[in-house]
């Protein structure tokens, strides 16, 4: 398995998600509006933003643990029943610590 592939993408989308987070984040810090409907609709807003922050979050976990399981030499490897996971599952999901059987619980 071409490791260096899954390497690259998983860092491109780690660089992606850190850019995003911060975005996020600078967004949820600016000043409020004194109109009050506004600040109802801002509020709405910060509350879709925390989501999308913490999904952010736990994808970036998972892009960690990856990366450690490449380092490792184990990427690539079902981390419950060890068969080695399909190269299209990695590619819908390079951070996959499971084989989609594993995943899916059959």
């Amino acid at each position: 398995m071409n490791t260096e592939k899954y390497e690259q993408i998983l860092r491109d989308r780690q660089r992606e998600l850190f850019a995003r987070l911060h975005k996020i984040n600078a967004d949820i810090a600016t000043g409020r509006n004194a109109d009050s409907e506004e600040q109802a609709t801002e509020a709405e807003n910060d509350e879709v933003l925390d989501e999308l922050g913490e999904v952010g979050e736990k994808e970036l976990k998972a892009i960690d643990a990856a990366l450690d399981r490449i380092t490792k030499g184990t990427y690539g490897t079902c981390a419950k029943c060890g068969e080695p996971i399909s190269e299209a599952r990695l590619a819908a999901v390079p951070y996959a610590p499971l084989c989609q059987e594993c995943a899916t619980g059959l």
